[in-house]
């Protein structure tokens, strides 16, 4: 797990920033960063760039390491240091709270601010990195490719997606977005695999979820990875989080995303209302009524 480091900012120089940001315009061009390079990447003396490398080691926002030369590369503490400094410069945010969710690509905090407020570190690449760079589109062209990279475009892809589809599609507010991190708007709700619906709500969720898969298509966007584990349900109704596969409908793969997504979500709620929505309910036939405008709704496929 990556350390909060909200913690740290107080004791940071702008000095110390000025390190990372050089350790992070050299990542551009290689995973480790060369020692010898850093006072022009930093635009720092190379007595001072010896002072703050010590003082980012001991807490632990940069790594060093010895190949055939002595080469530095930022920490997700480090990154996360950066984003967090151009948040609080830009007074979206004044403080980070406590977790509202830690996972394998990504880590979700209460941010303090004068409205409720949620702040998204984007992880990909730092546990699963080969499978991140072999499913992501943005990762496809490049030969060089870091953890810092994936991340910032999963955030950038992630934070265009609810820019296009807010307020017409029921996904968190984006306030703004830094590097691999998004400030977001806090949402209702409880994350449909864990919430406990009446069986008789069951094909009316899903109804909700599939109106909001299909309005999202006509805006353009296929979320790609929906599944009960990213869309919340209260009872103002239904909210899908976490866009950073999302696709444009122009995408090859656009239709067979949509058809996954349908899959996954209707396959959910067989398994556990079964007496509501059938194992065998018409899956094609929703995300082919989804795709060409004509979803009512999932009763016309066998539901409830």
């Amino acid at each position: 797990m990556v350390r909060n480091v909200a913690g740290d900012m107080a004791e940071l120089d702008p000095e110390d920033f000025y390190l990372l940001s050089g350790v992070e315009q050299g990542m551009r061009f290689s995973e480790w960063v060369r020692r010898d390079k850093l006072p022009d990447y930093a635009d720092l003396t190379r007595e001072e760039v010896d002072y703050r490398i010590d003082r980012c080691l001991d807490r632990e926002l940069i790594e060093r390491k010895t190949i055939q030369y002595e080469g530095y590369q930022l920490t997700f503490e480090g990154y996360d240091a950066l984003a967090l400094r151009t948040f609080a410069e830009r007074k979206t945010i004044d403080g980070v709270g406590s977790p509202l969710g830690l996972g394998k690509e990504g880590d979700v905090y209460e941010a303090q601010s004068f409205r409720p407020l949620a702040l998204k570190y984007h992880r990909e690449g730092y546990t699963n990195f080969r499978e991140v760079k072999r499913d992501r589109e943005y990762t496809a062209d490049r030969d060089h490719v870091s953890w810092l990279y994936t991340a910032r475009k999963a955030a950038e892809r992630e934070y265009e997606a609810m820019e296009e589809l807010y307020p017409d599609v029921s996904v968190p507010r984006p306030v703004d977005h830094n590097r691999h991190a998004i400030v977001m708007e806090k949402f209702a709700g409880v994350e449909l695999s864990r919430a406990s619906l009446d069986p008789e709500q069951a094909v009316g969720v899903l109804d909700l979820i599939c109106r909001e898969l299909a309005t999202a298509y006509e805006l353009g966007w296929v979320h790609a990875d929906a599944s009960e584990h990213n869309v919340a349900v209260a009872e103002s109704g239904v909210t899908i989080f976490d866009w950073p596969q999302a696709v444009s409908v122009d995408h090859e793969n656009a239709r067979e995303f949509l058809e996954r997504d349908v899959e996954n979500l209707v396959r959910y709620f067989a398994r556990k209302y079964p007496h509501e929505v059938p194992r065998d309910a018409d899956t094609d036939g929703i995300a082919a009524a989804i795709a060409d405008g004509s979803f009512e709704t999932v009763r016309a496929f066998g539901g409830g």
